[in-house]
Parts: C-alpha cells; structure tokens; sequence
C-alpha cells in the first residue's frame, strides 16, 4: 500500500474510526473532543508557545515513560508541546507537568487525526522546531508533512516487536517511507533496533529504556514507606490489571483464604493486597467484583477523607481487617510500591503483552511477572537474569509465590538489591537522545 492508497482508505473508512473513538470515549468517559476542531487541526486561537519542542505521548504509558525526557527539556529551558490521542494521557500529563502549564513553559494539544489537512494546519500553527514520537507512535500523514516542511522528526525510546514488524511489511510502501522520514531513531534495545532497521529505518541507535531514567517522587515515596512501617502486616500490590485479570486474582486470592482457614490461620492477619486497574474507568467494575466475590476492601479514594498520614490510613485497614486495598488513584503506582514487600506486575497474565516492571524495581520491590511479557521482552529477560524478578505461569502461581517470598526475607532483601542495581546499570537513554535532539536544533538554527 501507498500513501495515496493508505488516504483513500482513511476518508473511505473515516465514519467507521470516528464511530470507533466516539464509542471509546463513552466508555471511558471524560472530554476526549472526538469532533472537535483540534483533533481536524483547526484553532480558534493562536499559538501560546514560539517554536517549541513537541513531544506526541499517545497514551498514559507514554506519558508516563516520557516524564523524565520532558523534565529534562524543560530543565534545558525549551518550551514544550505535549500531544495525546487518549483522555488518560492527557489527564496525566496535566498531574504530572501542572507546574510547566501554569507558568506557560508547556502547552497540551489533541494530536490530529492523520488526514493530510489535519496534520497541514496542526503544523502550521503550532510550529514546533522539533518533534519527538515516543515508543512506537508513527502516522505516514503527519510525518510526511514534517519532512515537507523541514520539521526534523525523531523516534525516541522506540520498542518494535516481531508483531509491529509483520503488520508494518504487511502495509507496504507507506509505512516503508514513514520510517525512512524520520531524521533519527533511538531504539530501546538491540534487538528492536533490528527489527526497526527491516522496517526501513536507517542508522538506528540504541539508546535504551527512558523508564529507566524515571524519577521516583519523593513525597510518595516517602508516603508509601510510613504507610508500610505502621502495616500491622505486610502488602502485595497486583499493578495495573487488565481486562479479565481481576478475576484471576480475586479467584487466587479466595483460594488462598480457604487453604489458610483450613491450616486455622487468617489471611486478614497476614497479608494486604493492593490490587491496581489498569484503567480508570474500571474502578467501579472491579469494586463491583470484589463485592461478589465477598473480599473485605477499603479504596484508596476513601483515604483522602482521613488525610494523607500512613499511620492512620493503616490503622483504619488494619482496624477493618479489609483484605484488599483498591488503588483507585491515578499518578499514585510508586507510592503502592513503596508500601509493597512484592509487586505482581498484571497485563502479563493474559496475552496483553505486560507493563512495565522498571519502576518496581526502582522502587526495590521484588517483582513477579506472568507468561505474556512480549512488550518488555528484554527487560523482563534481563531483570529475571539479575536477580530482580522471577516469572510464575499463572494469577494463582503469582499469590502463592507472593505469600512464599514474604516467609523469605533474605530473598527478598536479595532481590530488592538486585533490582535496584539492575536500574541503576541501565539509566542514561535520556541524556543520549537529549544530545541528539540538540544537534538536530542547531543544526536546524544553521540553516
């Protein structure tokens, strides 16, 4: 396929995918502006930044995984354009650069969808000096008209996997060009920077994981720590579930309960569980399913009406004896960590592909994953060969692993090193692709 006939298809099919993100923004709810003038590329007013530096981060991983290059822009003094397709990336981007927004250093937009005039007047108005596609965000449109207006692109942090390589050779010519556009491409890996190189991108570099650069909040930090040290017991988090791995869980969880009753010990005095949807939007679901299933839990959100101070949030758990804590917060996964003795990381548990367990080792929490890690494939691989994490083959083989490692504080201490070293071994991809981002701006400035 070309990119004439890749236009074609998009006008052709253009009701259908309207239709589509009409109906994800329902379900997830919030102002997602599917109809409105920015995602079309039009403005009704002008431009708050003067050639800034735009960074398109699609969704809350994205974002997430962009934070700490973004600090350093701005800690360089650019100017910043922030671009989202999702409501959750944009309701992170707004928690995570407030600050930035308010004193005019940062600007948030829609990215416009890929149509040839869309892409043209989002451009031309907001005329950006350089832009940066976090991970594996590439649109033939907007790139194409990059090239033509002489925006230098940039692919930073990029993963490609064997799935991204089949469909981009299965679209032909128009994906081929789309990669050839871009000016430079930092891979997360070797292995994705061949992958990339089949592609059509030429002269990859390997710059690694921006997540291993993340900056842990200190306060949450801090916050999960006395949470933890006023626990009259010790807390499992299940991070960021997907659809259908909470019942998984919560199935594991109540084997785990009959087992201890019939051992004539109570898993309320042992054990907190700290289970963490994915997405907003199925907070209420996920209650709902707790409820039948009959777990005692508290929310998270609950909290805020008893203040911030870790002693009296474990004191209400503890007085309680709820079972599951329910992490229906956003912005807040470190904190969970920091109260955490291990961290099960979901998405890998059915065939999602896995999150990203970087940040838990940062943390220095020891990690477990499930089968389906083809999205961190290398960084699972290497943090199991560190030490960091181990890899269990089901929800139910991850609780009792959990409850296993919690009798073990040796391992546990050796694994929490492990992982924290790993991190520290591997951080750096942002200080690369910031020295390279700079030499394509004076470079631009030259011409």
């Amino acid at each position: 396929m070309n990119r004439f006939l890749y236009n074609v298809g998009i006008h052709l099919l253009s009701p259908l995918l309207l239709g589509w993100m009409g109906w994800r923004a329902h379900r997830v709810g919030g102002d997602w502006g599917v109809m409105s003038g920015p995602r079309f590329g039009r403005y009704d007013d002008p431009a708050r930044l003067r050639h800034p530096v735009w960074v398109h981060a699609v969704s809350l991983g994205e974002v997430r995984a962009a934070q700490p290059f973004i600090d350093a822009l701005l800690a360089q003094g650019d100017q910043v354009l922030l671009t989202h397709m999702t409501v959750t990336g944009r309701a992170e981007g707004a928690r995570m650069f407030a600050h930035a927004l308010e004193d005019g250093r940062m600007q948030q937009a829609w990215l416009p969808y890929d149509f040839p005039g869309s892409v043209r007047r989002f451009l031309a108005h907001y005329q950006p000096c350089v832009g940066v596609l976090i991970e594996r965000e590439v649109w033939p449109n907007i790139i194409a008209q990059a090239r033509r207006m002489q925006i230098p692109l940039l692919l930073a942090s990029a993963r490609f996997s064997d799935n991204s390589l089949r469909q981009t050779i299965r679209l032909g010519s128009v994906m081929r060009e789309a990669y050839q556009s871009l000016q430079v491409v930092y891979a997360q890996t070797l292995q994705d920077a061949q992958r990339l190189e089949q592609a059509g991108v030429v002269g990859v570099r390997v710059s690694g994981n921006f997540k291993f650069d993340v900056s842990l909040p200190r306060e949450y930090i801090e916050r999960g720590r006395a949470f933890a040290q006023a626990l009259s017991r010790k807390m499992v988090t299940i991070a960021s579930t997907r659809e259908g791995e909470d019942e998984l869980f919560i199935d594991a969880i109540q084997k785990q309960i009959r087992r201890a009753q019939s051992q004539g010990v109570s898993l309320e005095e042992r054990v907190l569980f700290c289970l963490v949807p994915r997405h907003p939007q199925r907070f209420e679901d996920v209650a709902k399913k707790l409820e039948s299933a009959g777990l005692s839990y508290m929310r998270r959100s609950e909290f805020v009406q008893t203040g911030e101070t870790g002693a009296v949030n474990a004191r209400i758990i503890t007085q309680g004896r709820q079972l599951v804590l329910l992490g229906d917060s956003l912005g807040e996964m470190p904190r969970y960590y920091a109260a955490s003795h291990v961290a099960i990381i979901a998405g890998s548990f059915l065939p999602f592909g896995g999150q990203n367990l970087i940040e838990a080792c940062a943390t220095g929490v020891p990690v477990l994953v499930g089968p389906h890690t083809e999205n961190f494939s290398q960084a699972v691989f290497d943090a199991i060969q560190e030490g960091a994490a181990l890899r269990v083959p089901t929800a139910d083989a991850a609780i009792q692993q959990a409850l296993t490692l919690l009798d073990e504080p040796q391992r546990l201490a050796r694994m929490t090193q492990a992982g924290t070293q790993w991190v520290s071994k591997h951080t750096g991809a942002v200080a690369r692709v910031l020295t390279g981002l700079n030499e394509l701006k004076a470079e631009r400035k030259k011409t």
